[in-house]
């Protein structure tokens, strides 16, 4: 089979890329990368690369930790359709890293490749992979940040928010009557929600990497905390099931069964029990504890985003979702902003996000760094 040819992007005819291509290119981009996994200590990440006539010869995203990053999936897909990427312009959705992991740097791959240009959504925050963008300009390629910063901030926001804070964003689940119970005056509470509520929450488990419940729960409830598919079966990925509280987790527990890992964070700071999962490359917490630990992570202001699942059912007395949170006025309550709202049978589920100012960085290590730190008082931990 005869080869295809090996062409130059900048032997096409056409004017050089500008402003018109590369939106619809980072809006390519922003797609691509939602294409990889939701889970997982890596960003989702797109890449689109335009020869100078603003038409797309290659194209890629990042597909979880140690595999190809983006621009190198980008720049191999052009080789592939025999285009040389010399004098292409890169639509990237995160600034391309400067640092050596599991894979080399990815400024690097751009510069050796020859591109010309290449344009940002977002500043990489991360102190271990900053840097990509001083060291393309200091190799004579021209970088521009900030195209369609908005979006892509929203796509990686919880990565974002774990690299920023050095703590998980935390995504807390209730299940609820019209009224706001989650159990009956006798303490039945299954079910609230109907089926289709409850395959969408599982869908969200799959997503995420851990889920945590108090150690009450675990004793009230014996959840097994598992992602389970419509059939019954286990999603491929499953989350690292963390319990928080003293309470010891009984031998015959179903979360020592077939699931995620298991994790116990014996102690009562949820500040440093989010900073110990944030030390594990945890970036994406669900939490779907009772009310002891929803209110209490309400008021420590911890919840990021509140997955409400609500029954058109009334039970007038029971368990209510939230207990006190010390909102006295109105003025005082915690506001989240609407972000959707789905209907599932005969439920709704309202996804609400908490607007938080732009945080300072914590400088973090993974957990199997040798200079991986211990927050102030760290809970103990027994992984299981």
């Amino acid at each position: 089979m005869n080869q295809a040819p090996h062409v130059s992007a900048a032997a096409y005819v056409g004017a050089p890329t500008g402003p018109r291509a590369v939106e619809p290119a980072m809006r390519r981009a922003l797609a691509l990368a939602e294409l990889g996994p939701a889970h997982g200590p890596n960003p989702r990440v797109g890449c689109v690369l335009l020869d100078p006539g603003g038409r797309t010869v290659g194209e890629g995203f990042h597909r979880g930790a140690g595999t190809p990053h983006a621009e190198v999936a980008a720049l191999a897909h052009a080789r592939s359709r025999g285009i040389d990427p010399r004098g292409t312009t890169a639509v990237v959705t995160l600034e391309p890293c400067a640092h050596q992991g599991r894979t080399g740097p990815c400024a690097d791959a751009l510069v050796d490749a020859g591109v010309a240009a290449v344009y940002v959504a977002v500043s990489d925050p991360n102190p271990v992979a900053t840097g990509g963008a001083a060291r393309l300009r200091a190799a004579g390629v021209g970088v521009t940040t900030g195209v369609l910063a908005d979006e892509g901030e929203k796509l990686l926001r919880m990565w974002l928010h774990a690299v920023r804070t050095g703590r998980p964003y935390v995504t807390l689940k209730l299940a609820t009557s019209l009224d706001g119970r989650v159990a009956a005056a006798d303490g039945t509470s299954r079910w609230i929600t109907g089926a289709r509520a409850r395959a969408h929450a599982h869908t969200i488990r799959a997503q995420v990497d851990a889920i945590a419940v108090g150690s009450g729960t675990v004793l009230a409830d014996d959840p097994s905390l598992t992602a389970r598919t419509a059939d019954g079966g286990l999603f491929e990925h499953q989350p690292l099931r963390v319990v928080l509280g003293r309470r010891p987790i009984p031998d015959d527990a179903r979360l020592r069964g077939p699931g995620g890992p298991l994790l116990h964070l014996a102690g009562d700071d949820l500040d440093a029990a989010l900073r110990a999962l944030g030390l594990r490359e945890v970036r994406h917490l669900l939490v779907e504890g009772g009310p002891t630990l929803a209110t209490a992570l309400l008021a420590a202001d911890a919840v990021d985003e509140l997955h409400a699942y609500v029954a058109p059912v009334l039970l007038g007395a029971g368990a209510t979702a939230v207990g006190d949170l010390g909102v006295t006025t109105i003025g005082e309550a915690a506001r989240f902003a609407t972000h959707e709202v789905t209907r599932l049978g005969d439920d709704v589920l309202m996804v609400a996000r908490r607007a938080r100012p732009a945080q300072p960085v914590q400088a973090t290590q993974p957990a199997d760094s040798a200079q991986t730190g211990r927050p102030t008082h760290q809970p103990t931990q027994e992984e299981i």
